[in-house]
């Protein structure tokens, strides 16, 4: 799992390239064989004309033209002109394949990286800059697409023609085929030493990346509070910062990039001078013909195109291993909470819930959250969790949709420990209502329908009744159909709040969960929205967790939770008389009513 950090800080990567991350590209290969195989057969085809055209110029220079066979030459060059044809439509046809197979692939990889990413724990999602998860779903896996589009397969073709290639010289002339590789280990010894390089390039390039868009990330999500302290300067100052150093780090990455071909190429017209030099010569006991060193400049470039095309493919591996690494780090992160072999599907529950001495920590050897809570409710009841900030009461529920597991003791749901059941089952039959309302990017409607994809536009209307979201929905431009943007952000939070109250009542859930769901809603439609909704917590366990005490005096049992533990419990009026710390709590809060 990726480290704890912030857009300050750069990721921790290998420092040699994982052969094992490369071979996992395989996976996503499998799914696509019988296209492959297809682009294969080309290849091959392809290869073997790119052999023979050589050839045939050999026998064109060699026997002839000395003899001026006219039909022979007609012959062979039309000959040539189709297999040049042919070659054509086979280099269309394999990079349009090639392409499709490689955005497939690509298409897979978004879908696997996305999917895992939605099962992953709270604690994944707290510990790390939002915008450094994005760009390994985007910007990293789009670094992918030539590599996967046209190199993978491509670096197969070229393999084939180096080897078909190979084979022919050795048969035509095995002596220039040697000196024709003669300088072949100076062009290992440079890829070795380039690699090393490269690769620590593109590692640095990736960490500024993700710095950049994590900032980026983080710049958006909070401009209302830029503007609101006029920040803009320092946040642009910021930003040059990062950018510069993104900057920097990619122009380090592109010197040592183009080292690589440069050397390639004069290698490759070193050979091909080396090769003039043998055959003109007789140098080393060669003896050929003009058609054979004609041929052999032939086949030289079609054997160092592909050592070439090999090369620049191996430059875009290092350049890919590592976001690669980034992109198979995030696929192998474990879902925290996830279903327990043999897991089964939780009944339709009555909405008995039973806290049996539940300890509770976010670090396996950190400070207690929740320290022996006992608590029991029968079906039906609502439960009230107050206490001061940090106390646990959003603890207390977040192990009841099993978001956390506990470290001790067990959560049981009319009997089921909640870890025995499937997680989908167990969260199908809870309303979670948070003070932080998310609002998707789309209509009024659909929003409220998220909470039961078949519900009807009677029962959506129904529900938005309810919790009075109708009467300022109908005074929208569209009505129901108003598209809404992203978040929410031209509603009001009370607004959003009540959309979202919709949307968990339209789920019907058997278990209610309220964590400071009335915050943001105005005294008056707070008054209205409880009358419309006492019916509704009927006969469904309920959960609210409320600093604003007037909410919760109608509730059963009333918790007061502190350092983690249940230090009062009851119903409003025995607290009250106790005058104990709920007591105090809500004195405070009536000194400041009347203060006000």
């Amino acid at each position: 799992m990726a480290q704890r950090n912030t857009y300050r800080d750069d990721e921790e990567l290998d420092e040699r390239i994982n052969l094992h991350d490369i071979l996992r590209i395989g996976v996503y290969l499998k799914p696509y064989l019988a296209r492959i195989v297809r682009i294969l057969c080309v290849i091959v085809m392809m290869s073997c004309i790119a052999v023979a055209v050589p050839y045939l110029t050999k026998i064109v220079v060699d026997e002839v033209i000395p003899h001026k066979d006219l039909r022979t030459l007609s012959l062979l060059v039309v000959a040539m002109g189709v297999l040049i044809v042919i070659y054509e439509f086979g280099l269309r046809y394999r990079t349009v394949e090639i392409t499709r197979v490689g955005q497939l692939m690509l298409k897979d990889m978004r879908r696997d990286l996305f999917t895992h990413i939605q099962t992953l724990p709270f604690s994944y999602f707290d510990s790390r800059p939002h915008g450094k998860i994005l760009i390994r779903v985007v910007n990293y896996v789009n670094t992918l697409s030539d590599t996967l589009s046209s190199g993978l397969i491509n670096v197969i073709s070229d393999v084939f023609t180096f080897l078909i290639t190979m084979v022919v010289m050795f048969v035509v002339d095995w002596r220039l085929a040697l000196f024709s590789l003669a300088l072949f280990p100076l062009l290992i010894v440079w890829v070795l030493v380039l690699q090393h390089f490269q690769r620590r390039a593109y590692q640095a390039l990736s960490n500024k990346q993700s710095n950049l868009n994590a900032y980026i990330h983080e710049s958006i999500a909070g401009v209302k509070t830029t503007q609101a302290f006029a920040r803009e300067a320092e946040q642009f100052r910021t930003f040059q910062e990062q950018q510069n150093e993104v900057r920097s780090a990619w122009m380090r990455a592109v010197h040592v990039q183009t080292l690589m071909w440069p050397g390639i190429q004069t290698i490759s017209v070193m050979t091909i001078a080396l090769i003039y030099y043998v055959g003109v010569t007789g140098f080393g006991a060669v003896n050929v013909t003009t058609g054979v060193l004609i041929a052999f400049v032939g086949y030289a470039n079609n054997f160092w195109n592909p050592v070439i095309s090999i090369g620049n493919f191996y430059n875009q591996l290092i350049t890919c291993s590592a976001y690669l690494e980034r992109i198979f780090e995030t696929l192998d992160v474990e879902p925290a909470i996830r279903n327990a072999p043999g897991a089964i599907d939780l009944p339709q529950i009555e909405g008995r819930v039973d806290f049996n001495d539940v300890v509770f920590r976010y670090e396996p050897d950190g400070r207690n959250i929740l320290n022996a809570v006992d608590l029991h409710v029968d079906p039906g009841k609502t439960i009230a969790l107050v206490g001061p900030t940090g106390a646990g009461k959003t603890t207390i529920i977040n192990l009841l949709s099993r978001f956390y597991d506990v470290a001790e003791g067990s959560v049981a749901i009319d009997g089921h420990d909640v870890r025995d059941v499937t997680l989908e089952s167990l969260r199908r039959q809870m309303g979670v209502m948070l003070q932080d309302t998310f609002i998707f990017s789309g209509t009024v409607r659909e929003n409220i329908r998220y909470g039961r994809l078949d519900a009807t536009d009677e029962e959506i209307m129904a529900a938005a009744r309810a919790v009075h979201a109708h009467e300022f929905i109908i005074d929208l431009p569209d009505g129901y159909d108003t598209v809404v943007q992203e978040r929410g952000s031209t509603l009001s939070a009370g607004q959003r709040q009540l959309i979202a109250f919709a949307r968990v009542l339209l789920a019907d859930p058997r278990i209610l969960i309220l964590d400071e769901a009335t915050s943001n809603i105005d005294t008056r439609t707070e008054e209205a929205l409880q009358a419309g909704l006492n019916h509704l917590l009927k006969g469904r366990t309920s959960f609210i967790i409320a600093h604003r005490l007037s909410t919760i005096e109608n509730a059963d049992e009333i918790c007061y939770i502190d350092h983690g533990r249940i230090v009062e419990q009851g119903s409003h009026a025995e607290l009250l008389a106790r005058k104990g710390a709920y007591w105090r709590l809500y004195e405070s809060q009536y000194a400041m009513i009347k203060a006000e």
